[in-house]
Order: structure tokens, then C-alpha cells, then sequence
């Protein structure tokens, strides 16, 4: 039995998923646990086939583990329902697509207010969505839609909205997969901003080692086992 200490922002406890094929059974993750503190940047790498984005979909309540616990803040969210699921991913989580998963028929700024929207709208949503583009470099685009928007100006668009509700959890995956050098150093350069003024804990699935060397933590997987955390 792992006991966990009240500080720490994520919990995971003997996480185990696998997936059951006609001949055979397939372990993607085989009992991990770990804990990240509060505000920590994490880096989360591996080869592919892994589990890195098997992992991030478990730590965001997108997937279900097979068996293990995962903490969220303090709130348990093994087994919980969908509908519980999405009210805690609003209260506590962004979570940024490597594909950015914009709504084409919404401009950036709507993108952006979609999450306040989703919560009730209640106080200065269009204030704060402005004010977040502005800090992206997107002020003058907020009237675009995402068909009008570079690649790196959507995955921009895609970090403000992560950020809209103040979650005091963000993650991401791949974030810099599908950028070019330059578009990938801005998109590095606005996430540790935006995690230290806001103090949000983050944790990213990515290959991308120069990314990688400015996390507080790398946790390496390899073949669903966790082969390194430093």
C-alpha cells in the first residue's frame, strides 16, 4: 500500500493498462507510481510504443487503467464516471492535442472562451481570452479562424485556451511535434512562462530533447516501466 503526502499534485499508484487481443494479452503500462509536486515541470519521454500517451490519457481521466490509483489534486479519479470526470477536467485540467483540436467554425478568441463558456460564463471571460492571446502574440488575430492560422499560431491558440480556466494542472501532448524548429521554440518559451507565472504544474509527453532539458523532471518510460526519473 503506497501512501501518499498531501503536497503532492498528482498521485499514481501501481498504474497498470492493458488491452486484451484475440491470442494474447498486450501490457502497456506495467505498475507505475510516482508523484509530482505542485508547480513541478515534467517531462515525460520514452521510444515509441512506450506508453507515454497511454500514460497522459490515464493521468487525465481520457482512458480508463486497467487496475492502480490516480490522484488529481487530492481527488481520486480511478472509477469515476464521465460525467464526474468532465467536471473535474474543468475545475483542474488543460489539456493541449498534439493535432490542437480547434473548432473550426470559432474564431481564435471564441476557441479560447469555449472553456469559460462550458463553466457557466460567469465573470470577465472575454477579458481574460483577449488577454491571454495578447501574451501569445495573437492579439491581432483573434478574429481569425483556425483555417486563417499557421500551425504554430493554432498551437498557440490551443495553449491560451489550455490556460483560460487557471488550471492548476496542464498537459500536454507533443507539443512541439508538429512545429518547425523556430515555431517549436516560441511554443517551449510561452509554456515555461506561462507555468511559472501562473504556478501551474505541467507535465508533457514529448521526444523533443531540447524541450526536455528545461523540465524541473524527465520520468523516462521504456516497455510500460519506468526506467528513469530524474
Amino acid at each position: 500500500m503506497i501512501t501518499f503526502r498531501p503536497a503532492a499534485m498528482i498521485q499514481v499508484a501501481e498504474l497498470t493498462k492493458s488491452i486484451a487481443t484475440p491470442s494474447h494479452r498486450v501490457d502497456i503500462l506495467r505498475g507505475l507510481s510516482f508523484e509530482i509536486p505542485a508547480g513541478q515541470f515534467v517531462a515525460i519521454m520514452g521510444p515509441s510504443g512506450s506508453g507515454k500517451s497511454t500514460l497522459l490519457g490515464l493521468l487525465a481521466g481520457l482512458d480508463t487503467p486497467t487496475s492502480g490509483r490516480i490522484v488529481l489534486d487530492g481527488e481520486d479519479i480511478t472509477g469515476l464516471d464521465e460525467d464526474r470526470l468532465a467536471l473535474l477536467r474543468g475545475r483542474k485540467l488543460g489539456f493541449v492535442f498534439q493535432s490542437y483540436q480547434l473548432i473550426p467554425t470559432l474564431t481564435a478568441e471564441e476557441n479560447v472562451l469555449l472553456p469559460h463558456e462550458l463553466a457557466g460564463g460567469n465573470g470577465p471571460g472575454r477579458e481574460r481570452a483577449r488577454s491571454l492571446l495578447e501574451s501569445v502574440g495573437l492579439g491581432d488575430r483573434r478574429d481569425h479562424y483556425p483555417v486563417q492560422l499557421s500551425g504554430g499560431e493554432q498551437q498557440r491558440v490551443a495553449l491560451a485556451r489550455a490556460f483560460m480556466l487557471r488550471p492548476p494542472i496542464l498537459m500536454a501532448d507533443e507539443p512541439t511535434g508538429n512545429l518547425d524548429s523556430a515555431n517549436g521554440q516560441q511554443v517551449l518559451k510561452l509554456l515555461i512562462e506561462l507555468n511559472r507565472r501562473e504556478g501551474t504544474t505541467l507535465v508533457l509527453v514529448t521526444h523533443d530533447a531540447t524541450l526536455a532539458r528545461h523540465a524541473d523532471r524527465r520520468i523516462l518510460l521504456r516497455d510500460g516501466l519506468v526506467v528513469a526519473d530524474e
